[in-house]
């Protein structure tokens, strides 16, 4: 495989042409951002954590019949990725109240949803990634009705899936975004699915095992993740 022209610098990973057309190589940083980046920050180790995290939950979701654009693994640092049509949004899936749900609902932070509730926002930095419905996304042409069904489909499943594996390690699943584009006709899943994406809570104690230790300087962020990886993969 050869690591060819850079396409794409993002906050956290970068994205490069091989010489296979129909894949890409991405590499995943340390860098860390948040509250739409105004906060920037190194979390040491995280790239090489959230490269194998994401490989571990994309290999659990490919068993359970979930496609995605996961490919294979080929350094700590780097996985090679079918090439798609992204769609500008990202999807996502909330089981328990916390980060901005608390001011919009009104609700406390730890509030069991009595059922998954799903949001949609338009990637765009400049306009703030902000929330979208249905009729926005359609007015903008950003998806149509029945990619939306899928993507709602699919993001209900990896809820239950990553909910039953978490479960099962003493984490809780809090909330977590979806990316997805398009290959063939066919919406798959894309990015990546790490603690920068997700929000894990130890069941237990309710510690946060993920990127909100860096939002809101609680300290302890590289060892959240490294705790995460030995959950799942030791």
């Amino acid at each position: 495989m050869i690591k060819g022209e850079l396409l794409y610098e993002g906050k956290a990973k970068s994205v490069f042409r091989t010489d296979n057309p129909g894949e890409l190589l991405i590499y995943f940083k340390d860098d860390a951002t948040a509250l739409n980046g105004e906060k920037h920050g190194i979390i040491e180790g995280k790239g090489i954590i959230n490269n194998k995290l994401s490989e571990f939950f994309f290999k659990q979701l490919k068993d359970r019949g979930v496609k995605s654009h996961f490919v294979e693994k080929i350094g700590e640092r780097e996985m090679i990725v079918k090439k798609l049509d992204m769609i500008k949004l990202e999807v996502v899936v909330r089981n328990i109240v916390a980060g901005s749900l608390v001011k919009r609902l009104g609700l406390e932070e730890g509030t069991q949803l009595p059922v998954p509730v799903v949001e949609y926002y338009y990637k765009s930095d400049e306009l703030g990634d902000p929330m979208l419905n249905r009729y926005h996304i359609m007015a903008l042409d950003l998806a149509k009705i029945d990619e939306l069904n899928q993507m709602e489909h699919v993001a209900f499943s990896v809820n239950t899936i990553l909910r039953d594996l978490l479960r099962a390690k003493n984490v809780d699943l809090i909330d977590f975004k979806l990316e997805f584009g398009r290959l063939d006709g066919e919406v798959i899943l894309a990015d990546e699915i790490s603690p920068d994406n997700c929000r894990f809570w130890d069941t237990v104690t309710h510690e946060k095992l993920d990127k909100d230790r860096f939002r809101q300087d609680l300290g302890g962020v590289e060892e959240a993740y490294q705790e995460m990886l030995k959950r799942l993969t030791l």
